[in-house]
């Protein structure tokens, strides 16, 4: 069984969770990286990332978009934006065909609207088999013993079955 995160990281805490993932999987890893990023900090940033995830903008890439065919299981990684997931996602469930697999979520947030994110991401991803969801408010590397373990018990429960 082949498992790939896909995770896009504005600030870097969708990253540091993606990286625990895989460390703990052995899973491959495809971090989005828009060619045109938006500000990382102020009133920009969450203007310019509202606005492009309440349109439902899809950013071109600077990464090609591997085959979904080679993994049974795919772990989509994302910042909540606007209570929905970020634009260069949009991008990468418009750009593959994915039937059939078993996908797992996990969003970092501020404060809140992982729950409707996942709602989002599983009407777009009809077709596949939704095996878990997990959520973090503004992880840090202060906790990385804290997440590590919330991480493997979340890994046991859903994606090791």
């Amino acid at each position: 069984m082949k498992s790939l995160i896909v995770f896009y990281s504005l600030e870097g805490h969708t990253k540091f969770i993606a990286d625990i993932i895989g460390n703990n999987l052995g899973s491959d890893l495809l971090e989005l990286k828009p060619e045109k990023e938006i500000p990382k900090t102020g009133f920009k940033k969450y203007f310019w990332g509202g606005k492009s995830a309440i349109f439902k903008e899809k950013p071109n890439l600077q990464n090609k978009i591997p085959s979904m065919d080679e993994y049974d299981t795919i772990i989509i990684g994302t910042p909540v934006w606007a209570g929905t997931y970020a634009p260069p996602i949009n991008t990468f469930i418009s750009s593959v065909q994915m039937k059939n697999k078993r996908i797992a979520f996990f969003a970092c947030h501020g404060g809140g609207g992982a729950k409707k994110c996942f709602e989002k991401l599983e009407e777009a991803l009809k077709g596949n088999t939704f095996i878990g969801e997990i959520e973090f408010k503004d992880p840090t590397e202060n906790e990385r013993e804290k997440v590590t373990k919330e991480i493997k018990d979340w890994i046991t429960k859903y994606l090791e079955k």
